[in-house]
């Protein structure tokens, strides 16, 4: 059984007495729920569950989504041009039904493929991002041709592109509590205390879902065009639950956690 440092007692009660802190003030930190962004500098990077505290300290959980941005000259890998051969095992085709806002999405699973050969899929005309004017004119373009042209989408795949040799915010080793079922109790939960990779392309989504268990979940985006979040406060998430099963009835009448299911786009 792992046993906790000094340090590790003392940062878990910081941790708790920040919360309690929050929860118990009369004003309690972003009411409005803002998405907020952070910029840590190199050293405040090196301490990951700590800016974490800092970053709820600051009310970012609220928003259910919070942005950081790495300090300048921080890599998770030197290069990328060894990863041409690496294998998509299982890639799904996102074909997507429904109409006025409301759609349930489909996986098929295709055959496996190279990410170069993902690459040049992505890149063709059949498949590459439309001409836009800006981000209104992209969002209405998604939302516009959702039910056409199904976009491949190279998801879980096991395995991380960090280099090994870096501490930082590393996705593979995070140092939290899911390290010690990993290490101690020899649980895997595949994208739960292990990394996932996922190559997109236009148009590939993930449907309206609450993360596993719950908890927090962390993404870096190592390269190609930007990729586009919406979120609901934890505090309103009731309110959209009961909002969707109303808007899909018999969906909600066969499970009540439907959204669990990671196949509902609502238009926000």
């Amino acid at each position: 059984m792992k046993r906790f440092t000094q340090s590790d007692v003392q940062q878990a009660l910081s941790w708790y007495f920040v919360t309690m802190a929050a929860e118990n003030s009369d004003s309690p930190p972003n009411p409005s729920c803002k998405i907020l962004t952070f910029r840590p500098t190199l050293e405040e990077f090196r301490d990951f569950n700590k800016y974490l505290v800092h970053m709820e300290m600051k009310g970012a959980h609220r928003a259910g989504l919070a942005k950081v941005i790495p300090p300048k000259g921080w890599k998770p890998k030197r290069h990328y041009d060894d990863i041409d051969d690496l294998v998509i095992p299982a890639p799904i085709q996102q074909m997507v039904t429904g109409q006025s806002g409301l759609f349930t999405q489909y996986n098929i699973q295709k055959k496996p493929m190279t990410v170069q050969e993902f690459r040049r899929l992505a890149n063709s005309d059949k498949y590459c991002t439309p001409r836009y004017l800006d981000y209104d004119d992209l969002e209405r373009k998604y939302w516009k041709n959702l039910t056409f042209v199904a976009p491949i989408y190279g998801a879980d795949i096991n395995g991380s592109l960090y280099d090994s040799d870096v501490d930082e915010w590393n996705i593979s080793r995070l140092n939290t509590i899911l390290d010690v079922i990993g290490e101690d109790c020899g649980i895997s939960i595949e994208g739960v205390n292990t990394p996932y990779l996922y190559f997109g392309m236009w148009k590939t989504t993930f449907a309206w879902h609450t993360e596993d268990m719950d908890l927090y979940s962390i993404n870096y985006l190592h390269f190609g065009e930007p990729k586009s979040w919406y979120a609901i406060p934890p505090e309103h998430g009731r309110r959209l639950e009961r909002l969707a099963q109303g808007f899909f009835p018999s969906s909600s009448q066969g499970c009540d956690a439907f959204l669990r299911h990671k196949m509902t786009l609502i238009f926000p």
